[in-house]
């Protein structure tokens, strides 16, 4: 009988020209011997937790996961440029989503304020369209940065 490596009833099988052998019992990773320089297993040792990972042989796991990602997309430029759009377009996205919140608050406050100064005048529809036309020249013109202290300027001058 020969004397074999192997605990208990785990053989010894070839998977991609290595030699390799179950871990445990029902788990769906194979133990392989891999050669590592010491620099590079310090490096892992001292960065695996800031990570996020909770064992080395996860942090390696995932660098070879990242790495053959990488590899895959070709360059480091068609491999980041998906990656820089979906963050750039989430950040827009969020800002529109602010913008789009703070302009129908705006609107609710300019409608409220348009409806006392309705009920509380007593204009014709002539002097509202000229009102009307007056205001979308002024905005226009000012590039839309309306000052109070113009209007009431402007008010007082006629």
């Amino acid at each position: 009988m020969s004397s074999s490596k192997n605990r208990g009833s785990n053989p010894v099988r070839t998977a991609e020209n290595a030699d390799v052998k179950a871990y445990e019992v029902g788990s769906k990773k194979i133990k392989y011997a891999f050669h590592i320089s010491p620099e590079c297993m310090k490096a892992v040792n001292e960065m695996y937790k800031k990570d996020g990972s909770t064992t080395r042989n996860e942090f390696i796991e995932n660098a070879v996961n990242f790495y053959i990602d990488y590899l895959t997309a070709g360059t480091l430029t068609n491999y980041l440029a998906p990656v820089v759009n979906r963050m750039v377009e989430a950040t827009v996205e969020i800002s529109e989503q602010r913008i789009s919140r703070n302009l129908f608050k705006i609107a609710v406050e300019l409608g409220k304020i348009s409806h006392m100064i309705a009920a509380t005048s007593d204009i014709d529809d002539e002097t509202v369209d000229s009102l009307h036309r007056m205001c979308v020249d002024e905005v226009r013109r000012i590039n839309g940065i309306i000052n109070y202290e113009s209007a009431v300027r402007f008010q007082k001058d006629d």
